[in-house]
């Protein structure tokens, strides 16, 4: 039996109730309307039966706002309610509901004003469900409060805010308008392949390529390093909302917890991208997160400033199993030892090390990483390992291939003098079944990242990007990070 759409009207109902914004203002008389109401009124504009080709975005159209919020005098929602709004924030309020019925929508959202700010639940379920919001919106009408031209949009704060990262990317219809409401361009959707003035702008202010300027896909497997840069020239009132705020971008969602500050929020956020198995959110340099177990968290999107361009592939068979433990993040990687060549000491708390591969002749590696302070060199062991291989099949057993020019970490561990360890003597027959072994001369911490360095090219030779090797899968160790 060949599959059938869902009835369009339930596929309508279902949209109203999860996809849009939990309540809106209607335009006739600037009252709250839910989502019960915005099903009545568009019921009717529902097509009948089974529509391959429908969306209920089709039906239900509404404006959305984009803008920065005054220092004070914003509408809010108690104020809307009781009719009491007035001053500046209602008079920007008024501004775009008139520009949004030039697009011929009845209703309306402002983040100022139509969520109720003392339901947490409301809070909760309001900025996790954001992006669809603005995604699912008909036009999202930006207010440029500091801009009268198109050249002074670069410096206008509206790019330099957390939350307009994702009102910039999530809609696919957006109209600027300067500080006097007026259009910036002739265009009547300025995401539209015609733009080509404010698209060249856009770019130049934010650093997000052309291509995630027009059509915009939110992934969490994707280019998560890139990404992130994107964020790190923003600032947010609320620190926690840096995180907050990136949730749609990366497809991902979290539970809301103002308070907890800004480090602990964005280390909630990377541990749920890392679920996704993108390696590039290894891409990044400098301190950890200071209070997490893992030292593969990083501390801000600011981490991920000056990454190199490492061409990770970006296809599901590339993904990496990462979970998060007690003892860190679990993480299988394809380990080759390294041996540091030489050290020099750069200063600043930094040096340069150069590392050979035993197993891999061909492979010299250059790196400037943190200083490790090392009072006994013979006891720390280093390895590299590879983030992005693939596992295959050849019948009879599982293989691992490995890109010619691969992508790893740095890693670290310290060894200790096992033997200086209290040791019991046993009577004959003690451990009746168990072969007692003397004890090793050295024990081995767990793998770490070498602090400082991220994630670095790998040449096994010259050959084409495409190519790759096999090789056994024993050389696959799961580590904890």
């Amino acid at each position: 039996m060949s599959w059938l759409p869902p009835p369009s009207l339930e596929s309508f109902d279902r949209y109203v109730m999860n996809d849009i914004p939990i309540r809106l203002i209607r335009l006739s008389n600037m009252k709250f309307v839910g989502r019960d109401d915005v099903k009545k009124h568009f019921r009717s504009s529902v097509p009948p039966g089974r529509d391959w080709n429908y969306h209920p975005s089709q039906t239900v159209k509404y404006a959305i706002l984009s803008h920065r919020w005054l220092d004070e005098g914003e509408p809010t929602y108690e104020e809307m309610k009781n009719d009491k709004a007035t001053g500046l924030g209602y008079e920007k309020l008024k501004n775009f509901c008139e520009k949004a019925q030039e697009y011929d929508v009845e209703f309306v959202w402002s983040d100022t004003c139509c969520i109720d700010k003392s339901s947490s639940t409301e809070l909760d379920d309001s900025i996790r469900s954001m992006f669809r919001w603005y995604r699912n919106s008909t036009i999202c009408i930006v207010h440029l409060a500091q801009s009268e031209t198109l050249n002074l949009m670069m410096s206008d704060e509206w790019m330099e805010r957390g939350w307009t990262l994702q009102e910039l990317l999530a809609p696919q219809r957006i109209k600027f308008y300067n500080k006097h409401w007026m259009p910036l361009t002739g265009d009547r959707n300025d995401k539209s392949r015609e733009s080509i003035e404010i698209f060249g702008i856009l770019q130049r202010a934010t650093g997000i390529p052309s291509e995630d300027l027009h059509a915009f896909y939110p992934k969490a497997y994707h280019r998560v390093d890139e990404r992130m840069t994107w964020a790190a020239r923003r600032r947010t009132t609320r620190v926690e909302d840096v995180a907050y705020s990136l949730m749609g971008i990366f497809d991902v969602s979290m539970q809301i917890a103002y308070g907890e500050g800004g480090e602990r929020a964005f280390s909630r956020l990377t541990e749920a991208i890392m679920k996704a198995g993108d390696p590039s959110v290894f891409n990044w340099k400098g301190s950890a997160a200071s209070h997490h177990t893992s030292r593969a968290i990083p501390q801000s999107p600011q981490s991920f400033v000056g990454h190199p361009n490492l061409g990770l592939p970006t296809t599901r068979r590339m993904q990496l199993e990462m979970t998060m433990t007690s003892l860190g993040l679990r993480v299988p990687l394809v380990l080759f030892p390294l041996h540091p060549r030489s050290r020099t000491v750069l200063g600043n708390g930094y040096e340069r090390i150069v590392f050979d591969c035993p197993l891999c002749p061909t492979i010299k590696l250059d790196i400037t990483a943190l200083q490790v302070i090392m009072p006994r060199p013979e006891y720390h062991h280093y390895a590299l390992g590879i983030v992005n291989y693939s596992l295959r099949h050849d019948g009879s057993r599982e293989i691992v291939q490995v890109q010619c020019r691969s992508v790893g970490l740095i890693l670290m561990r310290t060894s200790e003098n096992a033997g200086a360890t209290t040791t019991c003597t046993l009577e004959p027959n003690a451990l009746v079944g168990l072969k007692v072994i003397n004890p090793p001369e050295k024990t081995f911490k767990q793998w770490g990242i070498l602090h400082g360095v991220g994630l670095v090219k790998v040449d096994f030779m010259s050959v084409p990007n495409e190519s790759s090797f096999y090789i056994d899968r024993e050389h696959l160790e799961v580590v904890y990070l």
